[in-house]
Protein backbone atom coordinates (compact mmCIF):
# COMPACT_ATOMS: atom_id res chain seq x y z
CA UNK A 1 0.00 0.00 0.00
CA UNK A 2 0.79 3.65 -0.93
CA UNK A 3 0.98 4.82 3.10
CA UNK A 4 -1.96 7.32 2.43
CA UNK A 5 -5.21 5.90 3.77
CA UNK A 6 -8.70 7.15 2.64
CA UNK A 7 -11.81 5.78 4.38
CA UNK A 8 -15.03 5.04 2.79
CA UNK A 9 -18.03 6.71 5.27
CA UNK A 10 -20.90 4.19 5.45
CA UNK A 11 -23.65 6.20 4.80
CA UNK A 12 -26.06 2.67 3.87
CA UNK A 13 -25.25 2.57 -0.12
CA UNK A 14 -25.38 -0.44 -2.28
CA UNK A 15 -21.84 0.31 -3.50
CA UNK A 16 -20.15 1.20 -0.25
CA UNK A 17 -18.29 -1.73 -1.01
CA UNK A 18 -17.20 -1.27 -4.35
CA UNK A 19 -16.05 2.12 -3.63
CA UNK A 20 -13.83 0.54 -1.02
CA UNK A 21 -12.84 -2.03 -3.71
CA UNK A 22 -11.92 0.62 -5.79
CA UNK A 23 -9.69 2.11 -3.34
CA UNK A 24 -8.02 -1.20 -2.64
CA UNK A 25 -7.54 -1.83 -6.25
CA UNK A 26 -5.94 1.61 -6.46
CA UNK A 27 -3.61 0.38 -3.63
CA UNK A 28 -4.63 2.46 -0.93
CA UNK A 29 -5.08 1.75 2.72
CA UNK A 30 -8.55 2.14 3.10
CA UNK A 31 -11.63 1.01 5.94
CA UNK A 32 -15.55 1.45 5.56
CA UNK A 33 -16.43 3.27 8.73
CA UNK A 34 -19.66 4.25 10.11
CA UNK A 35 -20.86 7.39 9.18
CA UNK A 36 -21.31 8.02 13.18
CA UNK A 37 -17.69 7.75 13.83
CA UNK A 38 -16.52 10.85 16.25
CA UNK A 39 -14.81 13.24 14.38
CA UNK A 40 -11.66 12.81 17.34
CA UNK A 41 -11.70 9.15 16.12
CA UNK A 42 -10.66 9.71 12.33
CA UNK A 43 -6.83 8.28 11.33
CA UNK A 44 -7.72 8.63 7.60
CA UNK A 45 -5.73 11.40 5.07
CA UNK A 46 -9.36 11.87 3.36
CA UNK A 47 -12.44 10.32 3.45
CA UNK A 48 -14.91 9.44 0.76
CA UNK A 49 -18.68 10.12 1.69
CA UNK A 50 -20.51 7.19 0.28
CA UNK A 51 -24.08 7.40 -1.56
CA UNK A 52 -26.94 5.42 0.51
CA UNK A 53 -30.80 5.77 0.78
CA UNK A 54 -31.87 8.70 3.09
CA UNK A 55 -33.90 11.48 1.27
CA UNK A 56 -31.58 14.14 1.89
CA UNK A 57 -34.53 16.71 2.38
CA UNK A 58 -36.36 14.68 5.07
CA UNK A 59 -33.78 12.01 6.60
CA UNK A 60 -30.53 14.13 6.66
CA UNK A 61 -29.95 12.99 10.53
CA UNK A 62 -29.41 9.64 9.56
CA UNK A 63 -26.62 10.73 7.99
CA UNK A 64 -24.34 10.68 11.64
CA UNK A 65 -21.39 13.07 12.29
CA UNK A 66 -20.45 14.13 8.10
CA UNK A 67 -21.93 17.89 9.23
CA UNK A 68 -18.82 17.60 11.88
CA UNK A 69 -16.35 16.19 9.65
CA UNK A 70 -17.21 19.33 7.51
CA UNK A 71 -17.66 21.85 10.22
CA UNK A 72 -13.30 21.07 10.57
CA UNK A 73 -13.02 21.97 7.31
CA UNK A 74 -9.27 20.43 7.34
CA UNK A 75 -10.28 16.99 5.48
CA UNK A 76 -10.23 16.49 2.04
CA UNK A 77 -13.73 14.75 0.99
CA UNK A 78 -15.43 13.06 -1.76
CA UNK A 79 -18.91 13.22 -1.41
CA UNK A 80 -20.71 10.68 -3.89
CA UNK A 81 -24.81 10.83 -4.39
CA UNK A 82 -26.11 11.54 -0.98
CA UNK A 83 -22.90 12.21 0.21
CA UNK A 84 -22.45 14.88 -2.09
CA UNK A 85 -26.45 16.29 -1.45
CA UNK A 86 -25.74 15.87 1.96
CA UNK A 87 -22.40 18.31 1.37
CA UNK A 88 -24.01 20.89 -0.54
CA UNK A 89 -27.36 21.19 2.05
CA UNK A 90 -25.03 21.56 5.19
CA UNK A 91 -22.79 24.15 3.78
CA UNK A 92 -25.76 26.87 2.83
CA UNK A 93 -26.58 25.56 -0.27
CA UNK A 94 -30.07 23.69 -1.80
CA UNK A 95 -30.81 19.81 -2.64
CA UNK A 96 -33.92 18.52 -2.55
CA UNK A 97 -36.35 16.18 -4.97
CA UNK A 98 -35.00 16.01 -8.81
CA UNK A 99 -37.32 17.36 -11.54
CA UNK A 100 -36.19 14.54 -13.25
CA UNK A 101 -34.82 11.25 -11.31
CA UNK A 102 -32.05 9.67 -13.30
CA UNK A 103 -31.45 6.16 -13.55
CA UNK A 104 -28.90 4.23 -15.18
CA UNK A 105 -26.85 5.41 -18.26
CA UNK A 106 -26.48 9.32 -18.81
CA UNK A 107 -24.34 11.51 -20.75
CA UNK A 108 -21.97 13.69 -18.42
CA UNK A 109 -21.04 16.89 -19.86
CA UNK A 110 -17.65 18.30 -18.08
CA UNK A 111 -17.86 22.20 -17.60
CA UNK A 112 -14.51 22.58 -15.50
CA UNK A 113 -11.63 19.85 -16.08
CA UNK A 114 -10.18 20.63 -12.51
CA UNK A 115 -8.84 18.58 -10.18
CA UNK A 116 -11.45 15.56 -10.70
CA UNK A 117 -12.00 15.25 -14.53
CA UNK A 118 -8.17 15.88 -15.18
CA UNK A 119 -7.24 14.27 -18.54
CA UNK A 120 -10.94 13.00 -19.06
CA UNK A 121 -12.83 13.44 -22.50
CA UNK A 122 -15.45 16.29 -22.11
CA UNK A 123 -18.81 14.23 -22.34
CA UNK A 124 -18.55 10.05 -21.10
CA UNK A 125 -21.04 7.79 -19.90
CA UNK A 126 -21.91 7.92 -16.16
CA UNK A 127 -23.78 5.62 -13.77
CA UNK A 128 -26.83 7.50 -11.52
CA UNK A 129 -29.28 6.62 -9.05
CA UNK A 130 -30.93 9.48 -7.95
CA UNK A 131 -34.16 10.52 -6.48
CA UNK A 132 -32.47 14.20 -5.06
CA UNK A 133 -30.52 16.57 -6.68
CA UNK A 134 -28.24 19.53 -5.28
CA UNK A 135 -30.50 22.87 -6.72
CA UNK A 136 -28.05 25.66 -5.36
CA UNK A 137 -24.55 25.40 -4.67
CA UNK A 138 -23.35 26.84 -1.56
CA UNK A 139 -20.58 29.88 -1.48
CA UNK A 140 -17.48 29.24 -2.47
CA UNK A 141 -18.04 26.02 -4.87
CA UNK A 142 -18.35 25.84 -8.58
CA UNK A 143 -19.96 23.40 -10.51
CA UNK A 144 -17.81 21.08 -12.87
CA UNK A 145 -20.11 18.91 -14.61
CA UNK A 146 -23.88 18.69 -15.55
CA UNK A 147 -26.14 16.34 -17.63
CA UNK A 148 -29.70 17.25 -19.62
CA UNK A 149 -31.76 16.65 -16.42
CA UNK A 150 -29.58 18.04 -13.57
CA UNK A 151 -27.29 21.17 -13.55
CA UNK A 152 -25.16 20.16 -11.14
CA UNK A 153 -23.24 16.83 -11.55
CA UNK A 154 -19.76 17.48 -10.06
CA UNK A 155 -18.44 20.30 -8.17
CA UNK A 156 -15.61 21.44 -6.17
CA UNK A 157 -14.82 24.46 -3.36
CA UNK A 158 -12.48 27.26 -4.24
CA UNK A 159 -10.31 27.20 -1.26
CA UNK A 160 -11.27 24.05 0.61
CA UNK A 161 -9.99 20.26 0.01
CA UNK A 162 -13.81 19.03 -0.49
CA UNK A 163 -15.27 17.18 -4.40
CA UNK A 164 -18.58 15.88 -4.93
CA UNK A 165 -20.26 13.91 -7.70
CA UNK A 166 -23.53 13.21 -8.15
CA UNK A 167 -23.13 9.98 -10.04
CA UNK A 168 -21.47 6.84 -9.17
CA UNK A 169 -17.58 6.71 -10.11
CA UNK A 170 -17.12 3.59 -8.20
CA UNK A 171 -19.22 0.85 -10.19
CA UNK A 172 -18.03 -0.20 -13.88
CA UNK A 173 -21.40 1.29 -15.74
CA UNK A 174 -19.61 4.66 -15.41
CA UNK A 175 -16.53 5.45 -17.66
CA UNK A 176 -13.29 6.81 -16.44
CA UNK A 177 -14.34 6.04 -12.68
CA UNK A 178 -11.21 4.78 -12.03
CA UNK A 179 -9.44 7.73 -13.52
CA UNK A 180 -11.51 9.96 -11.29
CA UNK A 181 -10.85 8.31 -7.61
CA UNK A 182 -6.82 8.34 -8.85
CA UNK A 183 -7.48 12.27 -9.45
CA UNK A 184 -8.42 12.67 -5.86
CA UNK A 185 -6.11 10.23 -5.02
CA UNK A 186 -3.44 12.33 -6.41
CA UNK A 187 -4.64 15.45 -4.89
CA UNK A 188 -5.18 14.24 -1.22
CA UNK A 189 -1.34 13.04 -1.78
CA UNK A 190 -0.54 16.46 -3.19
CA UNK A 191 -2.48 18.04 -0.19
CA UNK A 192 -0.38 15.95 2.23
CA UNK A 193 2.60 16.94 1.20
CA UNK A 194 1.66 20.75 1.53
Amino acid sequence: MTGLRIDVVDNGGQWTHREWRVLKYLKVDTEIIPNTTPLGQLRADALVLSGGAPRIGTESARLGAIGDYLDDGTLPLLGICVGFQFMALHLGGEAGPAEVPEYGRIELEVLEEDTLFRGLPGRFVVWESHNDEVKRLPEGFRPLARSDSCGVQALAHATRPWFGTQFHPEVEQTEHGYEIFSNFIEFVRAYRRG
